[in-house]
């Protein structure tokens, strides 16, 4: 018999820390989400997860190009690996898979939407930033965007604006 989850809700996209109470750790934190205006520390999680994740799949990509002659399937994932994280400009075009595994955590969190509107002039502060997406009075490209933790990719960039509607 196959376990399945409920339908309606996904799973988690995010590791807890295995220690909770490292007061180092609680510290970077809360100096991260004053920082970069976040709602709790779950979306820091989420980040570190994202940025996990992306090393794994390159060290295991390293490994192998390492070991024998790589397969065509993994040059290919290299090329896709890299192009994705060159498209969100997490990392810069001329990087290279090593550079991935330098990534931290600040690198994927500089380019949410909520630090981009911030950035862009848009918002007085971070966390106004953050309620002017939630209230959908942001816009990417001329789409209504209420994700305040959306990753905007280099070509979105330019086009973050108010929201103006049609009629």
């Amino acid at each position: 018999m196959v376990k399945v989850g409920h339908p309606k809700r996904s799973k988690k996209k995010y590791e807890r820390p295995r220690r909770p109470w490292v007061l180092q750790r609680i510290k970077e934190e809360r100096d991260l989400a004053d920082k970069y205006g976040l709602k709790n520390k779950r979306e820091i999680w989420k980040a570190l997860s994202i940025i996990k994740k992306y090393r794994r799949e390159v060290r295991n990509i390293l490994a192998e190009i390492a070991g024998m002659k790589p397969s065509e399937h993994t040059m290919r994932k290299k090329e896709e690996i890299l192009a994705s994280l060159k498209r969100r400009g997490i990392v810069d075009e001329t990087g290279k898979l090593e550079d991935v595994l330098a990534l931290d955590v600040e690198h994927l969190l500089e380019r949410r939407l909520q630090t981009q509107v911030y950035k862009k002039g848009l918002a007085n502060s971070l966390k106004h930033a953050r309620q002017l997406i939630v209230h959908g009075h942001i816009a990417v490209n001329n789409r209504r965007v209420t994700v305040p933790s959306y990753i905007v990719s280099v070509d979105e960039e330019q086009g973050i604006d108010f929201y103006k509607r049609e009629g």
